[in-house]
């Protein structure tokens, strides 16, 4: 009985090329390493960009209790007394009143820029009209607009208002350079809010007003939170519109600097005569307001910037 035949390739043909392998068949072990590279990769860059932000605030921070001798002998040196003398010191010298004259100012500022910003935001993007996407685009050209170019029209603008060197009209100016950044990021917070909600409120009755400050406003929490953080920031350390806006008009009108302008000016007065911990010491002032908000709040920032993607 003779043996079964079996199917061979024939002789003297091509080989036929073996067969792709595709990326979902790599082994396991490749992509274990890959990830372990690209996880080392991430957090040592993270932990160089920790550092590069870290140890200027330490250095700053330290160098407020040292004297001018130990500062110009070693910066990095540990300090020798730490005498919190230098922070009454740096507050009596100007930095307590710039610090009040920046308070006063975003107190009024920040929540009218949030509050205009919102109203304008939720417009946009809630309602249909002729014109809608020009006022749009309208506002969000003003943030790529730097500012700089603007501040001969401004100076002449604000002066013909009789509100240079006052509160208001830094307060005005804040308010409409903060516009463009708080209607483009509301804007799309607002789009993301279910029309669910909305509609149902308008079936109970209620008015535009009623429906925007009661039940959309707060459904907006979290993307309100964050960008008025920015806008704290931003404020808080801006320095050209206030150098150019809120410098005495005459002999009697009083200096209303804000901590920026402060800082500069506690740092020319002090000419050959140098107390650097007290210029540190106003420095570390001026920082600490907004690490402690931002430190503070830095989960519901997170979270306002990440729930419009989310959604």
């Amino acid at each position: 009985m003779s043996a079964p035949l079996k199917e061979t390739a024939p002789t003297g043909g091509p080989t036929p090329p073996p067969p792709p392998v595709s990326k979902a068949s790599a082994r396991p072990g490749d992509r274990r390493g890959e990830g372990v590279v690209l996880n080392v990769f991430s957090h040592g860059f993270l932990a160089l960009w920790a550092v590069l932000i870290v140890l200027p605030l330490v250095w700053l921070v330290l160098s407020s209790f040292k004297t001018d001798a130990q500062i110009g002998g070693s910066a990095f040196g540990w300090p020798q007394n730490w005498d919190m003398g230098v922070f009454s010191r740096a507050w009596e010298k100007g930095i307590g009143d710039y610090f009040l004259n920046t308070v006063v100012v975003l107190v009024f500022s920040v929540p009218l820029t949030m509050l205009f910003g919102s109203m304008a935001a939720y417009v946009l993007a809630r309602y249909e009209f002729w014109g809608n996407r020009f006022l749009y685009y309208f506002f969000v050209a003003g943030a790529m607009f730097p500012v700089f170019l603007a501040l001969v029209p401004l100076f002449f603008m604000v002066k013909r208002l009789d509100m240079l060197n006052t509160y208001q009209g830094l307060v005005l100016v804040y308010v409409a350079y903060s516009m463009p950044f708080t209607v483009f990021f509301m804007h799309a917070f607002f789009r993301t809010l279910p029309t669910a909600v909305f509609e149902a409120a308008v079936l109970d009755g209620a008015s535009h007003t009623r429906t925007f400050f009661q039940v959309m406003l707060p459904m907006a929490k979290p993307g309100l939170l964050s960008v008025g953080i920015f806008n704290t920031l931003g404020q808080w350390n801006q320095y050209i519109l206030p150098t150019v806006l809120m410098q005495p008009q005459s002999g009697d009108d009083p200096e209303r600097y804000v901590l920026t302008q402060g800082l500069i000016q506690l740092q020319q007065q002090q000419g050959y005569a140098s107390d650097l911990p007290v210029l540190f010491a106003g420095v570390t002032i001026a920082m600490v307001p907004m690490l402690v908000v931002y430190l503070s709040f830095q989960r519901q920032v997170q979270a306002g910037l990440t729930s419009a993607t989310l959604k």
